[in-house]
């Protein structure tokens, strides 16, 4: 596809940015700002925003309770779209008229979200499925706004909420979730990975997709005449045991996190359903991934938290995230040790998962540590996940679940001969630097003698004193220069130096001039100083 003229960019940016004013304006925000009227400027705002909003709905360290319950109704309340388009996305996918392939297609949408909305339909053999189809024009729409948000998060930058969260990390990730999502072909490749990995898990399933039918645009599905596992009233009606449910869901979302790496990653009470005795799962188009490597390290955090174990959780922090910035060990390790004394003096019945991970995120941001795409993404899953435990069954804990999990694959795992030929190994190694040890002592103190051993030391915490007096020393260079230009200005003025602006040597005035300018440049540094300090 040609790039279009920056000119003509520009044009649309510009035409955007005087819509989003508009609907400002149409909804008065200038007179304060309510739940209720919030979830109308997103949705009025378009399909990016109400992206946007599912993600701040979970961010309740941000928002009031009051907005992300608001919010929270974006996943599944969204204003649906013309039937009109529905069906000539369908005939543009298809090339073929909507009769030719569905006998019956409901003009009441079953639910409307931001990127498509779904119908009931009947095929030509008279089996009832659901229809997906994807919003026209969402994935340019999505586009230009992202870049114009992208712009907009520079302002945020001189504001208190750019500290709180880095808002153009939360648009790519929102972005690049959104493509895998407007491209249904993946999610039906994820509902055959994900039946394939439960396959032997009795109590889970997942729609059957129609691949005849399914297109990057058009997903047809099997249609799940499920109850939506928080009709709590209609769920005893039917005979069902909430607690056997809750434990159920938790179990195998564990599962899905400890052994397959292949998570759903919004699970929330639009995309569960039960039906028959079975946790059905849908709308798989927003699915998380751990590689092996990730799994592994992500068990061995759950057993460091577990353990109180402050070395082995900084490792782990170290090794699944990339460093974008000096890590202060010492304050790191002082975080982690605050961490896990808060967590250590907890009841393990008690924790929540959900919360712990936002920390442990959190932590890593202020240690300039960028976490895997899918350990954030596993982040807000598990918030997700807690709310709907907390509706149905409250008592059940999500770190008691993955713990019991995790120590009953430390037994099956445990080989005795193993472990004894591991620890023979280990003791025959030690034997053997232990007899080096003598020879090493004493090339170190013939070393020592001569002068000629080193020491190697690491001053942590040292870099801020340093760059103070470093600050310090800059700022009496700069008066003394400015002191200095001053003085011989003052100077030049004795002379009867040529040419002359008001009887003073225009050298002298530059002078004059430029020991101003760094003059006010001293007290410019000198109040921010202050200012950083307060």
């Amino acid at each position: 596809m040609a790039r279009k003229a920056p000119a003509s960019e520009a044009l649309e940016y510009h035409g955007r940015l005087r819509e989003i004013l508009a609907i400002l304006a149409r909804h008065e925000i200038v007179k304060g700002i309510s739940p209720a009227k919030l979830r109308a400027i997103v949705e009025d705002l378009g399909p990016t925003f109400v992206k946007l909003g599912q993600i701040m709905s979970m961010r309740r360290d941000m928002l009031p309770e009051a907005y992300c319950t608001e919010l929270a109704r974006l996943r599944t309340d969204v204003k649906p779209m013309d039937f009109t388009d529905v069906k000539n996305v369908i005939e543009s996918e298809y090339k073929s008229p909507v009769h030719a392939v569905f006998s019956e297609l409901d003009e009441e949408p079953l639910g409307s979200a931001s990127i498509a909305q779904a119908h009931a339909a009947v095929l030509r053999d008279g089996r009832r499925v659901v229809v997906k189809i994807q919003r026209p024009g969402i994935r340019e729409t999505m586009s230009r706004d992202i870049q114009l948000l992208h712009r907009a998060s520079r302002l945020l930058k001189l504001t208190e909420v750019g500290d709180v969260i880095d808002f153009n990390m939360v648009l790519d990730e929102m972005w690049a979730v959104a493509q895998q999502e407007m491209d249904f072909l993946i999610e039906a490749q994820n509902a055959e990975e994900f039946r394939e990995r439960n396959r032997e898990v009795a109590f889970v399933d997942c729609p059957r997709i129609e691949h005849r039918h399914t297109t990057s645009k058009v997903l047809v599905m099997e249609y799940i005449e499920g109850i939506p596992i928080d009709h709590l009233s209609a769920l005893l009606a039917e005979e069902y045991d909430l607690e056997e449910i809750g434990l159920k869901f938790a179990d195998n979302y564990v599962k899905q996190i400890v052994d397959d790496g292949f998570f759903h990653a919004d699970p929330h009470p639009g995309n569960i359903r039960i039906r028959d005795g079975k946790i059905v799962w849908i709308d798989l188009g927003m699915m998380g991934r751990l590689s092996v490597r990730d799994q592994e390290l992500f068990r061995e955090a759950v057993k460091a938290i577990v353990r109180g174990d402050v070395d082995a959780l900084k490792g782990i922090l170290l090794t699944i995230g990339v460093c974008t910035g000096k890590i202060d060990h010492a304050r790191l390790y002082t975080d982690i040790d605050d961490f896990l004394t808060k967590y250590g003096k907890m009841e393990l019945g008690t924790m929540d998962l959900g919360q712990m991970l936002e920390e442990i995120l959190t932590l890593a941001k202020q240690h300039h540590i960028a976490m895997p795409k899918g350990v954030s993404m596993l982040g807000r899953g598990v918030l997700t996940l807690e709310g709907v435990l907390a509706v149905i069954s409250p008592e059940i804990n999500l770190v008691k679940i993955m713990a019991n999990r995790l120590s009953s694959e430390m037994l099956q795992e445990f080989d005795l001969k193993q472990e004894l030929r591991t620890n023979a190994r280990r003791l025959y190694e030690s034997g053997r630097k232990a007899i080096d040890l003598p020879a090493q002592m004493s090339d170190l103190l013939r070393m020592g003698i001569k002068g000629q051993a080193k020491l190697n030391l690491e001053l942590l915490g040292s870099e801020q004193p340093l760059s103070s007096i470093d600050r310090m020393v800059n700022k009496i260079i700069k008066c003394i220069f400015s002191a200095a230009l001053l003085i011989g200005s003052c100077m030049l003025c004795t002379t009867d130096m040529k040419p002359r602006i008001l009887e003073i040597p225009i050298l002298g005035l530059l002078g004059f001039a430029a020991a101003l300018l760094i003059g006010f440049w001293v007290l410019w540094d000198m109040h921010k100083d202050k200012k950083h300090k307060n």
